[in-house]
């Protein structure tokens, strides 16, 4: 199992989400990121893997599009799935920090849009 501190996660426009590992093996990934206000993930996705989302603060939207865009409103609780080989992206909407987690299958690839 391997540990890392906090780390750049995917690129934004402006610039890179943080992202903490707590958890890498072979299968799995658990990870937490820390939008600022406004900023983005961008639209990406994982061929070979779902990816589950849990929301510990703040707000924002999540958008799918596998062929028709969604947008779900997301906030402190919330939880949501990234299926497999689905576009998809989160942004920060509120005025504080987002901090959402998540877990994904390994190796999961990402490809960005």
């Amino acid at each position: 199992m391997e540990h890392v501190d906090v780390v750049k996660g995917c690129k934004t426009k402006e610039e890179s989400v943080n992202k903490v590992t707590q958890v890498k093996t072979e299968q799995l990934s658990f990870d937490t990121y820390y939008f600022t206000p406004g900023q983005v993930l961008d639209y990406h996705k994982h061929p070979e893997g779902d990816q589950i989302f849990v929301v510990l603060q703040g707000q924002g939207q999540f958008y799918l599009d596998a062929g028709t865009e969604e947008i779900q409103e997301v906030s402190t609780g919330s939880v949501f799935l990234a299926p497999k080989d689905t576009w998809h992206k989160i942004v920060n909407t509120g005025s504080d920090v987002l901090i959402a987690s998540q877990t994904t299958r390994q190796p999961a690839g990402m490809v960005a849009r």
